[in-house]
């Protein structure tokens, strides 16, 4: 049985033999190891509530790992910071074409690896200090034209209704898009280049702004905070219109504009891959069925290769979800303390390559099936639009 499986890898004080032969014994040989952890073989369903709580998980991550050093995550910002000031340094000395698409690609993952400090911050995995989370925050955000106040996602992950990134659209909604909406919601590579509009005005079927205070996404005592990230997007704002003037504004548009474009599609394959395009689709929940632990079960890590450490482990991002006060140079570890527990209900990224193509094919995969879910049942799966395909 499923559970007897997940009972075995929660046992810490289990010995190793043993339960290999038991394993043998109770189950005939399979291909690899991550098919028993999938499910795919005996019949695990993810959707069903799991045997542990999130306390046996918190139980598990060393005490260790919950410590935020300042000084260690301020380095990281100095690092980041410092190898954007010296990519621009050499395209300005290089300045040709020949150079200009690499100068692209690394400037906008180092914008990519910027928000992902600046999100730390949002979290309060940066350090214990409010005061220093929100002035980080809100510098290294702003830099990148991203409202630092802005997104509740963690604490409603896995809702259909109630979840903020990439969230399912309900059967009626979905068929209330106009073919325009479809095609550029549901045909790669246009979902990348989602980020900016989704600012302005979220997900179909939700109303507010990222950037208004007085938005559906936000409480009241949250008013003065969201005003304040805006005026500091604004901010930045003026500062690029300035340097367009000053230093024209093909400059600007080859020194940031593009890399701007880069970090956006980053934020929109990392963001939508950790929600989507698992090999097995796994459940989004609401009413009854929904609650945290179970919501964040349903996020996927990803392995991105030579990529991991640049953008600070974003793929360890199921401990991330469940836990986001532990920082990121902690989160790894955490997450291999916690697979014993969490068993079958954490699926094992892919090995990836020093470049993470196959990550490419589960995008794809995943914007030609997953179009819709249904608007009655609390545990629904994403399905198919034949027509649209």
């Amino acid at each position: 049985m499923a559970i007897g499986l997940s009972h075995s890898y929660s046992s810490p004080s289990a010995d190793k033999n043993n339960e290999d032969e038991l394993m043998k014994v109770c189950f005939p040989p399979l291909k690899n190891r991550n098919e028993v952890v999938n499910g795919d073989e005996i019949g695990f369903d993810p959707s069903e509530p799991p045997p542990f709580k999130i306390g046996d998980i918190r139980a598990a991550i060393p005490e260790h790992c919950w410590v935020k050093d300042p000084w260690r995550s301020c380095s990281y910002v100095v690092r980041d910071i410092a190898v954007a000031l010296g990519l621009v340094a050499m395209a300005l000395y290089f300045n040709s074409w020949i150079h200009w698409p690499v100068y692209w690609f690394a400037q906008g993952t180092i914008f990519w690896a910027i928000f992902v400090l600046g999100h730390d911050c949002g979290h309060g995995s940066f350090s214990d200090n409010p005061n220093l989370n929100n002035i980080v925050g809100h510098i290294l955000h702003s830099s990148i034209l991203v409202p630092y106040h802005g997104c509740t996602h963690h604490q409603n992950h896995g809702h259909v209704e109630n979840d903020e990134s990439w969230v399912p659209l309900p059967e009626k909604i979905y068929k209330k898009l106009d073919l325009s909406t479809k095609f550029l919601r549901y045909k790669v590579p246009f979902p990348l280049f989602a980020y900016p509009l989704y600012l302005w005005s979220r997900s179909p079927g939700k109303k507010g702004s990222h950037f208004n205070p007085y938005s559906d996404l936000f409480k009241s005592i949250e008013r003065k905070l969201v005003l304040t990230s805006t005026i500091c997007w604004a901010a930045m704002v003026a500062f690029l219109f300035c340097l367009s003037i000053r230093f024209g504004p093909l400059l600007l548009l080859k020194l940031y504009g593009v890399p701007y474009v880069i970090f956006v599609m980053w934020l929109d394959l990392v963001t939508y891959l950790h929600h989507h395009g698992h090999e097995k689709k796994l459940p989004w929940y609401r009413g009854k069925e929904w609650s945290y632990l179970r919501g964040g079960l349903t996020t996927v890590d990803r392995d991105y290769g030579w990529f991991n450490k640049i953008h600070h482990d974003i793929g360890t991002h199921v401990i991330h979800h469940l836990f986001p006060q532990i920082p990121h140079y902690h989160l790894e570890e955490a997450t291999n303390a916690a697979k014993p527990v969490m068993g079958m209900y954490y699926r094992e990224p892919t090995k990836s390559g020093p470049v993470p193509y196959h990550l490419l094919q589960n995008l794809v995969r995943s914007i030609k099936e997953d179009h819709f879910v249904s608007d009655s049942g609390d545990i629904v799966y994403y399905q198919k639009d034949a027509q649209l395909s």
